[in-house]
């Protein structure tokens, strides 16, 4: 469930070189309620959501408009770039994979002494 303003729970973990973000969003439509961007090194993850209730009482319809927002910032490594990143939703859940890319091995620089 959502809990508090702007807080969707959000599970993070390392899987084979990747981050793997997986976060609850059921009745969203990735399309529109989802938007993930890119930009100095990080990502951002906005998420909205509305619900739509319908109280009826005493003769006339109360319509009730819930809404959710959500907004997530995650520092990516040097080398990641927008491309690298994927995204799916199904059943419910986002999941966002950054791959974690290895260390490279330092490289020893000969020295002349001629």
């Amino acid at each position: 469930g959502w809990t508090g303003a702007g807080m969707i729970p959000v599970d993070e973990y390392q899987e084979e070189g990747a981050l793997v973000v997986r976060a609850e969003l059921p009745g969203i439509d990735p399309e529109k309620d989802v938007e993930l961007t890119v930009s100095d090194h990080a990502l951002h993850i906005e998420a909205e959501r509305k619900e739509e209730e319908e109280v009826k009482e005493k003769g006339y319809v109360r319509h009730e408009v819930r809404c959710g927002s959500f907004s997530r910032t995650l520092p990516l490594p040097e080398s990641v770039t927008e491309a690298d990143i994927t995204a799916n939703y199904k059943h419910g859940m986002l999941e966002i994979r950054i791959p974690t890319p290895k260390a490279e091995p330092a490289k020893k620089i000969p020295i002349g002494t001629t």
